[in-house]
């Protein structure tokens, strides 16, 4: 086994990470396609995850994507 020089090594693999996008109550609630404020009174409620920000609630997709799993029993694919 033949050593390998040091200027021949590969910096190791960095593994950046992506964030994934907020939507807002009315993204999220078309998303979904139910009312802003039948959305908000379910993240109040703890039914779906979202993030409150001041007076702002900010959903992300996936969580939306589950809560429709949870209620359908069906994988959903966007």
């Amino acid at each position: 086994m033949a050593i390998q020089d040091v200027s021949e090594r590969k910096p190791p693999r960095s593994e950046t990470f992506v964030p994934e996008p907020l939507l807002d109550s009315e993204e999220a609630a078309a998303f979904i396609r139910i009312h802003p404020k039948t959305l908000q009174r379910f993240a109040r409620e703890g039914q779906i995850q979202g993030i409150h920000i001041g007076k702002l609630w900010r959903f992300r997709q996936s969580a939306l994507e589950q809560w429709i799993e949870r209620q359908t029993g069906t994988k959903v694919s966007a």
